[in-house]
């Protein structure tokens, strides 16, 4: 590959020094041009002369959304600039996803392996998502949760023959609406007695013969998230 220009933005010094030498160890085709170990360092340099590549660090002076910043400001102003952020913010998932949604071409977490040559040049030849192993194994975790959640979703409509109006049911039960309440629902054509035969029915179906005694609306929605036919991370209302 051809050479090409980074800048590297850290703010505690052993950790630049050990970054620099990655680069001119492992990754002979970088030629740092600059590095910076805060906002104003950097776009200093960004004047000076506009690099390929942007290592950035996150958390710069104890402020974690300091990099964000950059890096939403960085690719509106530099669109053709790569950004990999390379941060030791290794457990908060939500700072990743915010860096994601400000256009960071990669993330690497400074743990495992480290920074490695090729996913430094991954991002150099225009791949998006480039992440180091630490962070695939959380998104992996996370992925295979959410597959397994909705399979047990898939299967428990089936299952218990669950409906459009059961699952509008009990997700404004676990709301805290009332059955007249959702009888007033635009999506809802049904009153509230209705509504309470279909409170029974779902008590028939959901639970075994032994443990309908006593099962009221509460005890209801708890069955339900159980067999997460409603998501209790994703209750939503529907217009009214």
């Amino acid at each position: 590959m051809e050479h090409f220009k980074v800048v590297i933005v850290e703010d505690v010094k052993l950790e630049l020094k050990g970054t620099e030498q990655i680069f001119r160890s492992d990754i002979p085709e970088a030629e740092i041009i600059g590095t910076a170990q805060n906002e104003s360092e950097f776009w200093k340099l960004m004047r000076s002369q506009v690099p390929d590549l942007v290592l950035l660090d996150l958390g710069l002076g104890g402020s974690t959304t300091v990099g964000v910043d950059i890096c939403r400001q960085l690719k509106a102003r530099y669109p053709s600039v790569k950004v990999l952020i390379f941060t030791g913010e290794v457990l908060n998932e939500r700072l990743w996803v915010e860096t994601i949604n400000a256009g960071a071409d990669g993330i690497i977490l400074k743990t495992g392996n480290l920074l490695q040559r090729d996913d430094v040049l991954m991002v150099m030849h225009g791949r998006r998502y480039v992440f180091n192993e630490p962070f695939l194994e959380r998104l992996i975790q996370r992925f295979v949760r959410y597959v397994d959640t909705e399979t047990s979703k898939e299967d428990s409509l089936m299952e218990y023959e669950i409906d459009e109006y059961d699952e509008r049911f009990l997700r404004h039960l676990a709301l805290g609406y009332t059955k007249d309440m959702i009888a007033n629902l635009r999506q809802m054509p049904f009153g509230a007695k209705s509504l309470e035969k279909r409170q029974a029915d779902l008590i028939n179906r959901l639970f075994s013969p032994k443990e309908r005694t006593g099962v009221n609306a509460v005890r209801l929605v708890v069955r339900a998230i159980e067999l997460n036919i409603i998501d209790v991370n994703n209750l939503v209302a529907d217009e009214e």
